[in-house]
């Protein structure tokens, strides 16, 4: 019988665990692990009583010799993203029950919404300026290399309804220790009160176990990377769409307002848009360049920014735009 505490991703079709306890499940349906236990339905309905009342609850299996237990997880829009649930004899304390933190993507904005408990589990100070007006490219690991970053990478690009991923990460947290994360997100399309509809990312992370393979990687592309640094460019991967930053690859550009999407109006001079559609007309081929007027900083309206955009593949016919952004030389101004 299993005492801890699954976590339930109840965003799909049906239930579907994603952790037991602090180990990272790969989204397995729950009628798929629980197939041999006879409290089954008796589980399904509390989940299924949890999500309507979005509140958790308590209640006895019908022999009245387990007890049932849940947790809701929600986001601060309302939505419910998954069901914490532990089964155990009357006479049993349940055992610590994780920190599980809700989390949004706005693929269309290509912002990032988190909870305090979310940013936490990260090693983030909820409380910090930098915590605000989040990104995409705020909520991924800056500099830093994941082996499975670009299956998220590819979700943010492809934005498909029904799209998932369920991993564990090592990472470091604010002060540089080590801390594993395990995560599960899911593309969604959901139509708002005003009629429009936005594609999202429904995502939950929590403290996992480390993996020991992760440990033992030998992460070559994040050496070579760091080999390619240089003073002053700093390297991005972008959505060439919409032409949001997605990732840092060096430490962030400070020198313009990179947390405005390319897409946006604030971002771009109005005269520059145009350099813009031809990037995306032409980075496809090849290597393109430009002189862009960008959102500045420290009181500055527009300050140009070199941009040289290459075109990289991050799965079969996914491609990302590789941005190298650095101040111009006065000849190029």
């Amino acid at each position: 019988m299993i005492h801890d505490w699954l976590l339930v991703e109840t965003l799909g079709s049906e239930p579907a665990v994603v952790a037991q306890g602090r180990q990272t499940v790969d989204l397995v349906p729950l009628t798929t692990l629980l197939r041999r236990n006879p409290h089954l339905m008796a589980v399904q309905t509390a989940i299924a009583e949890t999500v309507r009342a979005h509140q958790g609850l308590s209640s006895i299996t019908p022999k009245n010799d387990r007890v049932i237990r849940t947790e809701v997880v929600q986001m601060t829009d309302g939505r419910i993203h998954g069901v914490q649930i532990w089964i155990g004899p009357p006479d049993m304390e349940p055992t610590e029950r994780p920190v599980v933190g809700p989390l949004l993507w706005d693929l269309d904005q290509g912002t990032a919404t988190d909870t305090p408990e979310a940013l936490l589990n990260c090693g983030w100070d909820p409380t910090a300026k930098a915590m605000q007006n989040r990104t995409l490219a705020d909520d991924l690991p800056m500099r830093d290399l994941i082996p499975s970053e670009a299956k998220v990478l590819c979700m943010a690009i492809k934005r498909e309804p029904g799209m998932t991923m369920c991993d564990t990460w090592e990472l470091s947290d604010r002060d540089g220790d080590p801390v594993s994360i395990g995560f599960v997100t899911r593309v969604v399309r959901e139509e708002q009160e005003d009629g429009s509809v936005r594609l999202l990312c429904r995502a939950m992370n929590w403290r996992s176990d480390p993996d020991p393979a992760a440990a033992r990687e030998d992460h070559l592309a994040q050496r070579i990377l760091a080999g390619l640094a240089q003073p002053g460019v700093h390297r991005a991967l972008i959505d060439p769409v919409t032409w949001t930053v997605l990732k840092w690859l060096d430490e962030p550009a400070p020198f313009f307002d990179w947390r405005a999407s390319m897409a946006g109006d604030r971002l771009v001079h109005p005269d520059d848009r145009r350099e813009i559609k031809r990037i995306a007309r032409e980075f496809a081929d090849g290597t393109v360049s430009a002189v862009l007027r960008l959102a500045g900083v420290d009181g500055a309206e527009w300050t140009p920014v070199h941009v040289t955009v290459n075109r990289v593949e991050l799965d079969d016919g996914v491609f990302a735009g590789l941005a190298t952004l650095r101040r111009p030389s006065a000849e190029e101004r």
